[in-house]
Order: C-alpha cells, then structure tokens, then sequence
C-alpha cells in the first residue's frame, strides 16, 4: 500500500453480517476499487439483487459493470455541472437505500475494536488480517 492512510470496503449480506473484506490504499477512487471488491466474493455477489453504495458509486460506467454480475447498483446520485435538474432514485430504490443503515451499524460495530480505528500495523497483510478477525467476532456475536 502506498499514500497515507487505508481505505476498507466491507460487503455485507442484507442483515449487515460482513461476507467480504479488502483493504487498500487511500488514494485511488472508491469506483475503481468496487470493482475488485466484487470479483473477490463472487458467490455472494450473484445471488444478490441489489447492490447499495453511497454517492462515490455514482458512475455510468461502474453500473454497467456491476450489472454485469448479475444485482442492480442503488447508489444516490451526484449532481453535475451540464445538468439542469437535479437526478433523484426513484421511489423503490430509495426504500432500498433507506435500508444502507444496517452497513453502517456493521461499520459502527467493527468501530468498537480499538485496533481498528487507528492503523498501527506497518504491513497491509496485518491490518487486513485484524479487520477479518473483527468481522468474525461480530458475525459470531450475531448466532
């Protein structure tokens, strides 16, 4: 990993339980590292229908890729120069993107690991492992 700081992209089922993990530099765009997210937890991936992300998820490209695996990308939209009107989700993405509360109640949960708020470890393959510790601690407090 090069730059300062980490970026982690957690994919979790519908219930918020972690069922794949990547950790990677800060620098480059959350666009180019969803990608990569998807190809490592493929089986999850294709029995999915949608997939939720923020506003950094708003690209044309990136949705086409994503539907190519089969789920539908439900990200909010970001507001660009060239257009008039604003773009909005329509009413049942929306419900759907109401329900991304459960991935950050599973951020909040992970956040309770001191380990993992602040990256100590010099090596990639040791933060990543921590974070991988903590998600199986949290899908085991779940059962």
């Amino acid at each position: 990993m090069s730059g300062k700081g980490s970026n982690v992209m957690l994919l979790t089922d519908a219930h918020g339980q972690p069922v794949g993990l990547q950790s990677h530099s800060a620098s480059p765009h959350d666009v180019n590292l969803i990608e990569r997210l998807l190809q490592d937890s493929l089986r999850w991936v294709i029995r999915a229908r949608r997939f939720v992300y923020d506003t950094a998820a708003d690209s044309a490209r990136l949705r086409r890729r994503v539907w190519l695996y089969g789920p539908r990308l439900i990200a909010t939209y970001r507001r660009r120069r060239n257009e008039k009107h604003a773009r909005r989700l329509n009413s049942r993405d929306q419900r759907f993107y109401d329900l991304r509360y459960r991935i950050e109640r599973t951020f909040a949960w992970l956040s309770h690991y001191r380990r993992l708020n602040v990256r100590w470890e010099y090596h990639a393959h040791l933060f990543e492992g921590f974070w991988q510790l903590a998600c199986l601690f949290t899908i085991l407090k779940r059962l």
